[in-house]
């Protein structure tokens, strides 16, 4: 079969690999239908996350249910499901709790000597714990299946977010990012009532997603001139419920600057060169909390898959370039270069 694979920065190649098979009694292999790439994946692509030659990559897919081991009992061939970005067992002490991203088995799709999500089928373990089944229907539906495949990560990491920051009904919200985690994170504000959000961003497309997701205002301006925004914005008070979907030093700086004394930030950007953006006699003087981290999207799934089906929310917009597998390599190119915001895989 087909499958996406990375060997050095830059240097993403579609090539045939062996087809996944069932290993373990708790595994099920899923034949894929629609897959992406996250922003996350550019950090390998670019060389600042490390991967050996010729490792699979992609941790974001839906598809058909091919094949069962002897114990999977929670879903059968032919069904329709989606898979949150790690696989977890759905039993262990952590997943019991709902923190399925610490489960004591679990793991992260395109690690060493596991499949990608990026190629035309999977192997996942523990089944059962992982997989979430899908209407059969929304199969031969394009816009919905579009929806569904952002529970397998940013919609759910949005929520995380959104969460973490304590976005709720009155409360004002602020989301640095105005990437497909940023906009879901607006999406997941507004489901949760918040009566403002501002989203940072700079990028029309971008801002116009994040307007019919439920901004009420934009701030395109960066670092002190976009705190002096915001700040403006809430009577020199700042926000609630911040939400840091970047990663990086000066995104968590500006984070800090725009909360409100006794607010809250929910972080879910990956930290690249944020090691030093956070001053905790700041935060301790101005009671800021900080909670998030990576999301535990297989929790959320149920709670946010019936609003997906019926029309209350709808995160599709986030696709913006749609491709076949053998253009994988150029959907990495085409994010990079900012000339797409997110790339959906059509198999």
């Amino acid at each position: 079969m087909r499958a996406t694979t990375i060997h050095a920065p830059f240097d993403m190649r579609v090539e045939d690999v062996p087809e996944p098979v069932v290993q373990l009694p708790t595994d099920a292999v899923v034949r894929v239908l629609r897959a992406c790439i996250c922003g996350s994946d550019l950090w390998a692509y670019r060389g600042e996350a490390k991967r050996q030659p010729g490792q699979r990559i992609g941790h974001e897919f839906l598809g058909i249910v091919e094949d069962t081991g002897s114990e999977v009992s929670g879903v059968r061939r032919g069904d329709l499901v989606v898979a949150p970005f790690m696989w977890s067992d759905g039993v262990c002490d952590y997943c019991a709790e709902g923190l399925t991203t610490s489960c004591e088995h679990g793991g992260f799709w395109g690690s060493v000597g596991y499949d990608g999500g990026q190629g035309e089928a999977v192997r996942v373990p523990f089944a059962d714990g992982t997989l979430v089944q899908l209407p059969a229907e929304a199969a031969s539906d394009d816009h919905l299946l579009s929806g569904l495949l952002t529970l397998s990560d940013v919609l759910g990491t949005g929520h995380h977010a959104a969460l973490g920051a304590g976005a709720r009904p009155g409360a004002t919200v602020v989301v640095v990012g105005d990437g497909a985690v940023g906009l879901c994170a607006v999406l997941a504000a507004k489901r949760l009532g918040a009566e403002r959000i501002i989203a940072l961003g700079r990028h029309r497309a971008r801002t116009d997603i994040a307007r019919r997701f439920g901004a009420t205002d934009v701030v395109a301006e960066r670092g002190d001139a976009a705190v002096a925004a915001v700040r403006e914005l809430t009577r020199g008070q700042g926000a609630h419920s911040v939400i840091e979907a970047v990663g990086t030093e000066q995104s968590m700086r500006t984070a800090v600057d725009i909360t409100r004394d006794g607010g809250a930030i929910g972080f879910v950007g990956v930290p690249h060169g944020s090691g030093t953006g956070l001053d905790l006699s700041v935060m301790f003087n101005r009671n800021i909390a900080l909670r998030g981290g990576v999301a535990p999207v297989r929790t959320y799934i149920p709670e946010l898959l019936p609003d997906v089906l019926d029309g209350t929310i709808d995160p599709s917009p986030v696709f913006d370039l749609t491709i076949g597998v053998e253009d994988v390599p150029q959907g990495y190119k085409a994010m990079d270069e900012r000339t797409a915001l997110k790339v959906q895989v059509a198999f």
